[in-house]
């Protein structure tokens, strides 16, 4: 299905990432992972070639602009220009009241999931805009629609990544370049442990451990399997738009252009009324 294409996924050395990545190599995909812990890389490399896939890793600080550039310029010429790039890199440190978080783990989160998406995404486009094709893919999740009292960092990034999402793809526009976001649901990684176990995510969080400990969470697969789907083309009428790992991806493919004529799907702003007109 992906035979002779690159794939990039950030974050890929656990969790969703890691599925993510193991779902791309067994379609085909030569997988190229991102992540900061090379230990880990080295284990998920080994894991997707005793499968039989292609798999090669990077250890990379994806919010060092420098260091993105150098390692995707390593991989266009060790393994090839990117065809799909997976943006899935993400923190959610910071938890709790803005008066009481750590301004550093504050900001370290909104680099992490935005910033490493932005650097990361300007590496790849230049050769997709130059052969005419290529997917983008960013994932976002809760806080994205709606306000995070408590979470306010990563809220505000995953916001951030979705409008990213639609002017990137905006600007894409005629290159035959695609962006979107995918929401892949409440998946139970180190992250949402963290936001259980941990004393802020306990006392601020506690829907977290309910929803996790009630077993109501989503296997990480959903998300992984999507992700094959989108890279094979079949939602590149979502440019700019977002789709979630839970929904039935049969009925979304058939209403594209029925989503796309309603300019669904997007961030929704408040509209200001036009100033009064001077008499």
């Amino acid at each position: 299905m992906l035979r002779n294409t690159v794939t990039v996924v950030t974050g890929a050395s656990r969790g969703i990432g890691k599925e993510m990545a193991k779902a791309q190599a067994a379609a085909g995909a030569s997988v190229v992972i991102l992540a900061r812990d090379g230990q880990r890389i080295a284990e998920v490399v080994a894991e997707i070639r005793a499968q039989g896939g292609k798999a090669e890793g990077f250890s990379v600080d994806l919010a060092d602009r420098l260091a993105v550039e150098r390692t995707f310029a390593e991989i266009s010429v060790n393994v090839g220009p990117v065809d799909t790039l997976i943006n899935n890199a993400g923190a959610f440190a910071a938890i709790g009241p803005i008066w009481e978080v750590d301004p550093d783990q504050w900001w370290s989160d909104i680099e992490t999931n935005l910033k490493s998406a932005f650097y990361c995404s300007r590496a790849v486009l230049p050769s997709m805009m130059a052969r005419h094709q290529g997917r983008i893919v960013n994932l976002i999740g809760g806080g994205t629609s709606r306000p995070l009292a408590h979470g306010s960092a990563y809220s505000i990034s995953k916001t951030g990544t979705l409008r990213f999402t639609e002017c990137l793809a905006l600007t894409l526009e005629g290159t035959g370049v695609v962006c979107l976001a995918l929401d892949p649901g409440l998946v139970a990684t180190d992250l949402t442990r963290y936001q259980r176990d941990s004393a802020a995510g306990s006392k601020y969080l506690p829907g977290i451990a309910q929803r996790l400990d009630h077993g109501e969470h989503v296997p990480p697969t959903l998300a992984a399997q999507l992700t094959v789907k989108i890279a094979m083309g079949r939602f590149d009428l979502l440019t700019g738009r977002a789709i979630g790992a839970t929904e039935d991806w049969a009925e979304v493919e058939a209403s594209l252009e029925e989503i796309k004529a309603k300019d669904e799907r997007i961030l929704r702003v408040l509209g200001f009324a036009p100033p009064p007109q001077p008499r």
